[in-house]
């Protein structure tokens, strides 16, 4: 069995963000050289996610809407973890979102439903943080 690691790192220049990022999953896939397995991508900081659902653009401001109020951002003080720093919301909608994806791999490609691709979800940008890729398989 071969595996196959890899860093994604993404730095969002808003505080709020939905990144496709089956490309960079895709090209991770063809460096492996797997052809049949299993991928993990997972958000690496407490505050990001990683997703699968549909590239539709009024489906990702639906997603920021829903989140905003399930875990609205402000006031800050209505939250206790908000002291040192204003995220509380942030891990709130990560926690909704989900840390992780798994795809089956078949005949070297994702194996995918409809529609179906891969989103980097960002809750407290405006730095760098990454996302690993890991890959098993023959």
């Amino acid at each position: 069995m071969k595996s196959f690691r890899k860093e994604l790192w993404f730095d969002t220049t808003t505080r709020r963000a939905f990144l496709n990022i089956t490309g960079e999953v895709n090209q991770c896939l063809r460096e492996s050289g797997i052809e049949e397995g299993m991928l993990l991508c997972n958000a690496m900081h407490i505050t990001a996610s990683v997703f699968i659902n549909d590239n539709e653009a009024g489906l990702h401001r639906d997603f920021e809407k829903w989140l905003e109020k399930l875990a609205p951002e402000k006031p800050y003080s209505q939250y206790d973890h908000n002291g040192y720093e204003d995220n509380a919301d942030a891990h709130l909608k990560r926690s909704i979102m989900g840390r992780e994806v798994v795809v089956a791999i078949t005949k070297g490609k994702l194996d995918f439903g409809p529609w179906e691709q891969i989103f980097y979800g960002e809750f407290d940008g405006k730095r760098k943080k990454r996302v690993l890729v890991k890959i098993i398989g023959e």
